[in-house]
């Protein structure tokens, strides 16, 4: 009885170990499983347990502050249009050969592009002509341009030659200041408004006046084709015996003439052509007459700072594009003869370093007395470029200025860096005119 009672005690102890022993192996088991399929529970699991996916971004979703198209995109919207047209620029002509960036230097006459002895209009020779010479622009002058329909035509046609040739636009520019100074508006043949000279402008003392110059100017020729024009004349007349610029300027008055002239500028912008600043550092001071010869200022930097220089330096600062450089010596200031289109003292460390000017530098015509006297086409062209100049107007002779700037790059006289520099500063400008044009 006694031994029954013991083996009935014994049984139940041993059915209650095997429970708890087969418990302990069930939840183990199901640890482990869990432990295991963790991985694909949830959705970041998810991911961790494919890091091939993270891999391959084209198939997997944006994911916020590390994600690079939306970093990308955060840094360009940083950037200011400035920036982002100079980047564009660089790109361009990163792209370009040596003779393009060369070609991009150059304003000529359509004369001078195709070899002929008048170009009235634009055929197979300019298009064969821009496609081996890419210039930086073309400038148009009276014997040019004989009626409305003919010049549109002209215009329209060089524009689309050039969009097919060159990887920048083409500037298609003229002289036309008003007054005595009009290549259309002084002919009959366009019907266009012909204004009083700019002397009397300012003598009116109305800005309003001068405003509705440069914006029926701009207007006409923007209809005309053209994208640049040589005006307003920013020449303060400090000489009263001066015969060159006398009617062409506003006055003697440096804050009435920087009035009138910003004036005449913006009525050419609201048009979509871009103004031209000249004649730096002033040529309001000066006797003599650069087409035939020198021109000298005894004027200090000082009193040019005051006066004649007072409307290039407002005209900067409100963000001017375009400045001409005179054949106008200034040797109090740079202790010689140089003109300043080819000097590096009165480009790059007034005009570019003292007043902060980061624009396209255009030299005067370089076939003017005051160069062709006293230096060769090739000469002119590499001084004008080493001193800070952008933009060669109008060499004596194209092809020569052309091959001396190749020569100087090969020599190490000129860096590619600083033919880059100019081809930049020309390629910010187009394009800013270009995305007008979209507009």
């Amino acid at each position: 009885m006694q031994r029954r009672n013991l083996r009935s005690r014994k049984k139940p102890k041993s059915s209650k170990w095997k429970a708890l022993l087969w418990l302990a192996l069930t939840v183990g088991a199901a640890v482990l499983i869990f432990i295991a399929a963790g991985p694909f529970i949830g959705g970041a699991g998810l991911e961790r347990s494919l890091p091939e996916v993270e891999q391959e971004p084209e198939f997997s979703e944006p994911t916020g502050e590390d994600d690079p198209p939306e970093t990308t995109a955060k840094e360009e919207q940083t950037q200011t249009p400035q920036e982002m047209l100079r980047e564009q620029a660089e790109s361009i002509v990163a792209a370009m050969t040596l003779d393009e960036k060369i070609c991009q230097l150059f304003m000529v006459t359509p004369e001078q592009l195709t070899g002929v002895g008048q170009v009235t209009a634009a055929g197979d020779g300019t298009r064969q002509a821009l496609l081996e010479y890419p210039v930086g622009g073309l400038i148009y002058f009276r014997q040019n341009l004989q009626t409305p329909d003919q010049t549109r035509d002209m215009l329209e046609k060089t524009k689309a030659f050039s969009e097919k040739s060159g990887k920048l636009p083409l500037f298609l520019a003229v002289d036309e200041e008003g007054g005595s100074v009009a290549r259309i508006g002084g002919q009959e043949a366009f019907g266009e408004t012909r204004f009083p000279d700019m002397a009397e402008i300012g003598a009116n003392g109305d800005p309003q006046e001068a405003y509705e110059v440069g914006n029926t100017i701009g207007a006409y020729l923007s209809g005309y084709g053209f994208n640049m024009d040589f005006a307003p004349d920013a020449d303060v007349l400090t000489n009263p015996e001066n015969t060159v610029v006398a009617n062409r300027s506003f006055g003697s008055d440096p804050q009435l003439v920087w009035q009138m002239a910003s004036q005449v500028a913006t009525g050419l912008e609201e048009q979509g052509i871009w103004p031209v600043w000249k004649h730096f550092p002033g040529h309001g001071a000066t006797a003599g007459d650069t087409h035939e010869g020198f021109a000298y200022t005894d004027q200090t930097l000082e009193e040019l700072w005051e006066e004649e220089l007072l409307p290039f330096r407002n005209a900067v600062e409100a963000g001017a594009d375009c400045v001409m450089a005179a054949h106008i010596a200034v040797p109090a200031v740079t202790g010689d003869d140089t003109p300043a289109s080819l000097s590096e003292t009165m480009i790059d460390e007034i005009l570019r370093q003292k007043m902060g000017f980061e624009g396209v530098v255009v030299t005067d015509a370089l076939n003017m007395g005051a160069i062709q006297d006293h230096y060769s086409s090739g000469e002119a062209a590499v001084k004008a470029l080493k001193a800070g100049a952008d933009l060669l107007l109008m060499p004596s002779d194209f092809h020569k200025a052309k091959e001396a700037v190749a020569a100087a790059v090969e020599n190490g006289e000129l860096s590619q860096e600083r033919i880059d520099q100019s081809v930049i500063r020309i390629g910010i400008m187009k394009l800013k005119r270009q995305q007008y044009e979209e507009k």
